[in-house]
């Protein structure tokens, strides 16, 4: 059955006039159906490599083309959208505090716990994860098991260009407050980001734990400890500061996965 959607997905794509047709739309609306409830998602692990399925996140895409502008009425706020908000919390066991806000075609499983933030269509949250005030999961974001996204912290979505690798947090992640992470960075596992650390697919990455220090590209090693840095470069009109992020060491095994962000990054004598 997957593979007749997505023969229907690939060609409204290329030809947007199959969109008039209920079959189409019954497709497209299925996939988002899929990824709301999790048997289906826009990138998954395959026990060596992250695959991002171009034609899911092309479904979403389509999804916005077929859908109308509705009020949504949650008393006493109104919206005025495409996409539907998500329902049944209590049925799903997810804690959802006021006012955090998920869109109808995300996943969030049992046991996250919304503070006041949001999440986007296509964003997967695995179990036993904490989205905390003000975080923000953007379309398509991949959340692992037992993950804390602090206060404010930016995950980036993306769409288009529907090649484009998702962000991806593996399992047990501690993102500290205000962190930016976009451009389909990876997180890997265990990994401990300080505070307002910023990382983008240019982001210079410097592990600087050894003698001397090794430069990586586009994700964090697992059970990284991350803080925000800065190195010199040159520019016409001088030498300036440009922000990169460091890796100061890796998380002990004698430190508890759920360990606060203060002790691990006492561990390697950071101030916090």
């Amino acid at each position: 059955m997957t593979e007749d959607i997505r023969a229907l997905i690939e060609a409204s794509w290329e030809n947007r006039e199959l969109l008039k047709q209920p079959e189409t739309q019954q497709a497209i609306r299925l996939v988002i159906d899929l990824l709301d409830k999790g048997r289906l998602r826009v990138a998954e692990y395959n026990g060596s490599e992250w695959i991002t399925f171009e034609w899911i996140k092309k479904a979403v895409i389509l999804y916005f083309l077929i859908q109308r502008l509705e009020t949504i009425q949650v008393d006493p706020f109104e919206f005025y959208d495409k996409i539907p908000l998500k329902k049944d919390y209590g049925r799903l066991g997810v804690r959802v505090v006021p006012h955090a806000i998920a869109r109808y075609g995300s996943y969030i499983a049992e046991g996250v716990v919304l503070m006041p933030s949001y999440i986007n269509i296509g964003a997967y949250v695995d179990s036993g994860t904490m989205v905390d005030t003000w975080a923000t999961v953007g379309s398509c974001a991949q959340i692992g098991k037992h993950v804390h996204l602090s206060g404010g912290v930016g995950i980036g979505g993306v769409l288009e260009p529907v090649q484009a690798t998702p962000v991806i947090v593996e399992d047990d992640c501690f993102i500290g407050s205000r962190s930016i992470i976009v451009e389909g960075v990876r997180i890997e596992r265990e990994a401990v980001l300080g505070a307002n650390v910023v990382l983008t697919s240019s982001t210079r990455i410097l592990d600087v734990s050894g003698s001397e220090p090794v430069e990586i590209s586009g994700s964090i090693p697992p059970r990284s400890v991350v803080i925000s840095g800065s190195y010199s470069k040159s520019f016409p009109a001088g030498d300036f500061q440009v922000a990169c992020a460091l890796i100061i060491g890796q998380r002990n095994e004698s430190t508890d996965r759920k360990t606060s962000l203060n002790h691990a990054l006492r561990e390697f004598d950071v101030p916090v």
